[in-house]
């Protein structure tokens, strides 16, 4: 069933990184005002870790079959029906709190919901990177892609700030499903080019339970793609715990206002990275790429623990989310490069759905580590106030501190690990591009 290709048009990606920028940045301002709301309403880091856990656990659930209707279906309108249903539910919040209705377990709700979404979205919009761009490019499209990111994790938490004294929480949801629209808007304008679909020496229609397995089986038979998708799933067990007990961390030491500011530094972080990504397009080794990079962000969370204090912690986050950028976009591009675009959305689901599924158990224990082991350490008078107290302090925050500093030193030692395993440094080698 081979079809004509379609020459790749680079506007039309542009045209679709542009709406999912915008609504990306809306959705920064949805995470930042939710994330604060609960943390203020429960004065407790379990519950606001939590959210996190929301936000990831159906991307563990759902990306198998999520990836299987990417491949089967059009990836434009999968994006659409996505982008869709995270608004409605992005919606539906915002009217539980103009009727003044909501408790925290809606919030969980909305976000799990709105997640699901996000999960056959973001297959779709990675798969559907190769059918948009060439493969000397992908490099740079996926530093853009990152740039997003980065443009949210800047503008949302300072954009937030002033809108939650402003137009209060509804306002700022409302705001976000405006940036849905505008999103579906673009994809509506747009068409993707056609591809090929059925599997290599496979039936083109198979039970759905075979196509769901089919992306596993892909690479467990690649020893490199399996190492390097475990060793993103270590890594991001790792972000994942630094991730949700930041807001506590820097919360005390600091003000919400200083908070913001720290986040939006680390925003800048990753725009520069992106920015970078985008006009390099990463080492000519790709892996190199990954594994230098996390080494960086291993120090630099190492730096954020380091003290309770405005600068140290925010170069640490700055040059930790100046890494991402480029360790994304050149993981990303060593999977479009290698994996056939016909079963991309199935082989990049069940690549996501194994390196995320340690997030739902970081968010799931960061909170109560924290709060039953980490800060009674270095309260005054703590077991470790005498010694390692003297070093990072002692007090509110510090034991999230400690956290970080072990985060910092597993990251750094799983990497090199990981850059003496041959399978994962000569990936490149001895897998064979995919036909593009």
């Amino acid at each position: 069933m081979a079809q004509e290709k379609t020459p790749r048009d680079m506007r039309v990606f542009l045209a679709v990184w542009l709406g999912q920028v915008v609504s990306i940045v809306g959705s920064g301002l949805t995470s930042f005002a939710l994330g604060l709301w609960v943390y203020e309403r429960t004065g407790s880091v379990t519950p606001y870790a939590l959210t996190g856990l929301f936000a990831v656990l159906p991307s563990v659930l759902l990306s198998t079959l999520a990836g299987v209707l990417v491949d089967r279906w059009d990836r434009r309108r999968v994006m659409l029906l996505s982008d869709t249903g995270a608004g409605l539910a992005t919606l539906a919040v915002a009217l539980l709190f103009l009727t003044g209705r909501v408790q925290v377990w809606h919030i969980y709700l909305a976000t799990a919901v709105s997640a699901a979404f996000s999960t056959s979205q973001r297959l779709a919009y990675t798969a559907a990177m190769a059918q948009l761009v060439s493969k000397g490019s992908l490099g740079r499209a996926n530093g853009l892609v990152q740039f997003g990111q980065a443009a949210s994790e800047i503008l949302a938490p300072a954009l937030a700030g002033i809108l939650l004294l402003t137009i209060k929480v509804q306002g700022v949801l409302l705001i976000d499903f405006a940036t849905f629209l505008f999103a579906v808007t673009t994809l509506l304008l747009v068409r993707f080019p056609r591809v090929e679909i059925a599997m290599a020496g496979q039936p083109d229609e198979e039970p759905l339970w075979r196509e769901a397995t089919y992306g596993w089986r892909y690479i467990a038979a690649r020893p490199g793609l399996r190492g390097l998708t475990v060793f993103f799933a270590v890594v991001n067990l790792l972000w994942g715990m630094v991730g949700a007990v930041i807001v506590p961390l820097v919360l005390g030491f600091a003000s919400a206002d200083t908070l913001g500011i720290i986040i939006s530094i680390a925003g800048t972080g990753l725009l520069i990275g992106s920015l970078v990504m985008s006009a390099w397009g990463g080492p000519k080794r790709r892996i190199n790429g990954v594994l230098v990079f996390e080494m960086l962000s291993g120090l630099c969370f190492l730096l954020i623990g380091l003290r309770p204090a405005f600068w140290p912690v925010a170069a640490g986050a700055f040059g930790a989310h100046l890494t991402i950028a480029i360790i994304y976009g050149s993981n990303q591009a060593i999977w479009q490069t290698k994996v056939p675009p016909g079963v991309q959305g199935k082989v990049f689901a069940a690549q996501q759905m194994i390196a995320a599924s340690t997030k739902p158990l970081a968010y799931l224990v960061a909170g109560p580590l924290v709060d039953r082991l980490f800060e009674p350490l270095l309260i005054h008078g703590g077991p470790l106030a005498g010694n390692v107290g003297q070093i990072i302090g002692v007090g509110p925050g510090r034991g999230i501190g400690l956290l970080f500093i072990a985060m910092g030193v597993l990251k750094v030692a799983v990497t090199l690990a990981s850059s003496l395993n041959p399978r994962i440094r000569r990936i490149e080698d001895e897998l064979p591009d995919a036909d593009l």
